[in-house]
This record gives structure tokens, C-alpha cells and sequence, in this order.
């Protein structure tokens, strides 16, 4: 299928961070935590539930992303009928910590920095971000955070703290993100229509919110006509 270019120059290009640029290998520490508790036929649907209630626990106000883990195992775990580690939060916070970028990123994301100004709106603290970002190997223009904001996305507010920190609307941008729950379905009932799926199988792809999907950094920059 063929890439459809732009018809406007963004002032920005801003991305998500966490499965969108750097990997989200969640599962197998889920796995590692819950052992054979949960019957292998189950497994799938556990991980489904779990994915939700991290959605769920951050529609509120911002606390720290660690005890956001934990309490959304412990959620999960107690509707499954499993008693949840302890430090389940603390081994998830490690894990993110320590992961890189997906294969396909740093090489066209530096290639990218060298014609947009690229921006970071990241639903983690500003202590992820810090280790997270050099990985990228590419320059930021700015780096937002949900601790940052005292929101997570999808809330309204995390991203009217990017468009305040800019100066800028939404039309001012590309957004890039993997998630279309915390990103795209917000971000399009506040405006925003220069909305991009970079397709990681995260999220099911909708339909009725005007975004365009790729499969890599490459074909966005493509679009981009870089």
C-alpha cells in the first residue's frame, strides 16, 4: 500500500514513548510473576485484563508510574483469585528502565531529527525518561511527562500541557504513537488530525478517528518526504 504524503509541513513531530519507540516486553515479567497460577489457556485473556487495568488506574490524577504497576497487577491479580507479589511494581519499573528502542527506530528517528523538531509526550516519570531517551540516539526538541503534567494520557490535561509548554495548537503537529486508546482517541476529540498508528499490535486498529497507519519509522518518514 502506498504511503500518503503530507500536504503541510508540521512544526512538530511528537511520539509516545513506551511501545512506540522503546520496547514494552511486559508479558514475560507478568509471567515470571504469576507462574503457572493461571492456567495456560487463560494466559492470553489475564494479559488482556492486566493491559486494561493499567489503562484503567491512570484516569485520574498523576502518581508515580512504579505504584501505577502495582496497583494494577494487584487489581488483576485479586479478580483472578492470585495473590500479587509485593514488589511486582518495582520489577515492572526495572524491566521499563532497562529496555531499548524497537529495531527499526534509532537509525530513521535520527534522520527525522536532522529535518523536525521531535517531541516526547510520555505517560512514565521524568527517572524513566532520563535512562530511556539517550537509547534513541536522536536530538529532542522537548521531552514531556505525565509526572511533568500531574496527568497520564488519555487525560485532556497531559496533552494540553504539551500544546501549553509549545505554545502551539494542534495543528502545529504529527502525532506518533502505538496506542490508540491513550493516544489517538483523545488527541482526536481535542482536534488533532494529523494522527499516525505506528501499527506494534498493541491496540486494535479503529475506525472514525482519522489517523493514518504505519508499519515503521521508515514509511513515516516517507510521509514525511524525508
Amino acid at each position: 500500500m502506498a504511503i500518503p504524503s503530507l500536504q503541510f509541513r508540521p512544526k512538530y513531530v511528537s511520539f509516545d514513548c513506551y511501545g512506540t519507540l522503546i520496547e514494552y516486553p511486559i508479558t514475560p515479567i507478568t509471567r515470571e510473576l504469576v507462574g503457572d497460577r493461571i492456567p495456560a489457556e487463560q494466559w492470553d485473556q489475564f494479559v488482556k485484563e492486566f493491559r486494561g487495568y493499567r489503562y484503567d488506574q491512570v484516569r485520574g490524577e498523576y502518581y508515580p508510574y512504579e505504584r501505577v504497576l502495582q496497583d494494577s497487577f494487584e487489581r488483576v491479580c485479586r479478580k483472578w483469585g492470585v495473590k500479587a507479589a509485593p514488589d511486582a511494581g518495582k520489577r515492572f519499573a526495572e524491566g521499563v528502565r532497562g529496555w531499548g528502542p524497537h529495531p527499526d527506530v534509532v537509525e530513521p528517528l535520527k534522520k527525522m531529527a536532522e529535518h523536525y523538531k521531535l517531541v516526547i509526550l510520555s505517560n512514565a516519570d521524568d527517572s524513566f525518561l532520563a535512562e530511556s531517551v539517550p537509547k534513541l540516539g536522536a536530538d529532542f526538541h522537548a521531552v514531556f511527562t505525565a509526572e511533568q503534567a500531574g496527568y497520564y494520557k488519555p487525560r485532556y490535561a497531559a496533552f494540553e500541557y504539551m500544546l501549553d509548554q509549545l505554545d502551539a495548537s494542534p495543528e502545529d503537529f504529527v502525532h506518533v504513537a502505538s496506542h490508540t486508546r491513550y493516544d489517538h482517541m483523545s488527541m482526536h476529540d481535542m482536534g488533532f488530525r494529523n494522527l499516525v498508528l505506528l501499527d506494534r499490535g498493541y491496540d486494535p486498529v479503529t475506525h472514525g478517528y482519522d489517523y493514518v497507519t504505519v508499519k515503521s519509522l521508515d514509511d513515516l518518514n516517507t510521509m514525511l518526504g524525508i
